[in-house]
């Protein structure tokens, strides 16, 4: 028999990607969103300088005022997914962000300038919960793969928006900004369309993994995340490992230009390889983390990770521009195979926490770490990068010691043996 013959045949690439036809489009969904967001984002600080003339201390403050605003929106995002059917929460989020986009081009005040863009902050950080808990329900045992194939694309949706916001910026105009507004409300128009043709995922309790059913029930847990302490010191700990956004976005760039003899050239580019690691490399690895129990191994070498990446920062000013190069390009390399790693661990370790009676409410509350460091990371990162080479190796052993004290706990919460035995759904029974 030939080798053509006996070797199996594989499946179409749709096929590959978890979650089906509703699966695929809340994909599209997502990568639409990210170009979107990178027309927006990019030009933002300037549009409300250039357009709506605003001073750098009002728009620092703006930006500081409306991301506060948007921490509240991961845990009230997942309270009304518990209560309502969740492709009708996520349309009226994608509509509320078109619509305070739009009202930016209304005025010039500056509270109401404030006001409209906290309101768009709420759904924007509630989008995020929400379209995890999709994918948790469309995806079941697959949603770590699910997970990776989303970041992926929205990574590539992300570098194609800012693609084309340089493109607009270069013109420089009132109405280039303005239509970069525009473009990034009508993403959100197009988005609900396409939501609008999703199905309802089932419900968690029909949907979720569960183990043999030889294994022992699982324990009871509390249905209010806020009165469960370990889940809020999970979070806490995952507020910790988020800092590696602020370290790659904030921090680096700045320590470029103050700290070392590298080219300030050097900080776009470690930008892009970011981007195009995460593109190659975030799916592959998603096969390290596809059970609750492989997930939690993989903080062992999280912790690796994160100490080399942040010894290789306090290196880089040690030398000349040689050493800054290469010690700059591996921490980048290092602390962007971190952040991979982590999305890994966060997806899976999070919805496993969340009980199937409160699964939004729970996830929303997660979703205050990612919020929290977005809004206290960079002030952070700004005192660190002013503190000078040593305090890389302090935030090293803090975030390795995070990552210790969330092994223990995730093992001690899910320590039953259903998370070393093959998986199947409920419905196999």
């Amino acid at each position: 028999m030939s080798r053509s013959t006996t070797r199996t045949a594989r499946p179409p690439f749709k096929d590959r990607i978890p979650g089906g036809a509703d699966g695929r489009r809340m994909l599209l969904i997502g990568f639409i969103d990210k170009c979107g967001t990178g027309l927006w984002s990019t030009a933002m600080a300037l549009y409300f300088t250039y357009v709506t003339g605003l001073g750098l201390g009002q728009v620092g403050l703006l930006i500081a005022l409306s991301g506060a605003a948007g921490i509240a929106g991961a845990p009230l995002g997942g309270r009304l997914a518990d209560r309502f059917p969740l492709v009708r929460v996520i349309i009226c989020t994608q509509l509320l962000r078109a619509a305070a986009l739009l009202a930016l081009l209304t005025t010039d005040n500056y509270l109401l300038l404030v006001l409209f863009s906290a309101a768009g902050a709420l759904p924007d950080r509630a989008t995020n919960v929400l379209t995890k808990l999709y994918a948790a329900r469309v995806a079941g045992p697959d949603r770590v793969r699910y997970q990776a194939v989303n970041r992926t694309t929205s990574n590539i949706g992300w570098t194609l928006g800012g693609l084309g916001a340089a493109a607009a910026l270069a013109v420089g105009s009132t109405t280039a900004f303005q239509l970069l507004l525009v473009g990034d409300a009508l993403s959100y128009l197009v988005m609900a369309a396409l939501t609008l043709r999703c199905a309802e995922p089932p419900a968690p309790a029909s949907s979720r993994v569960a183990a043999a059913s030889t294994d022992p029930a699982p324990t009871s847990k509390p249905s209010n995340p806020w009165r469960d302490r370990g889940f809020l010191a999970f979070t806490a700990g995952e507020a910790v490992f988020f800092l590696h956004d602020s370290i790659l976005q904030v921090a680096l760039p700045l320590w470029i230009v103050h700290a070392t003899d590298a080219p300030v050239g050097l900080a776009p580019l470690l930008m892009v390889v970011n981007s195009a690691l995460v593109v190659l490399f975030q799916v592959p690895l998603s096969r390290f983390g596809a059970t609750t129990d492989a997930a939690r191994r993989l903080l062992g070498p999280l912790a690796g990770l994160f100490a080399v990446g942040t010894l290789a920062l306090a290196v880089s000013p040690l030398g000349g521009r040689t050493l800054a190069i290469t010690a700059l390009t591996t921490a980048a390399v290092v602390l962007t195979f971190a952040e991979m790693i982590h999305t890994l661990v966060s997806w899976e370790i999070s919805v496993a926490l969340a009980p199937d009676d409160a699964q939004g409410a729970y996830l929303g509350v997660h979703g205050l770490a990612q919020s929290t460091q977005r809004f206290a990371g960079p002030l952070l990162m700004t005192g660190l990068v002013s503190a000078g080479p040593l305090a890389w190796p302090f935030l090293g052993a803090a975030l390795v010691a995070t990552t210790a004290a969330q092994n223990r706990l995730v093992r001690r919460r899910l320590t039953a043996p259903s998370l070393s035995v093959p998986k199947v759904t409920v419905s196999e029974h």
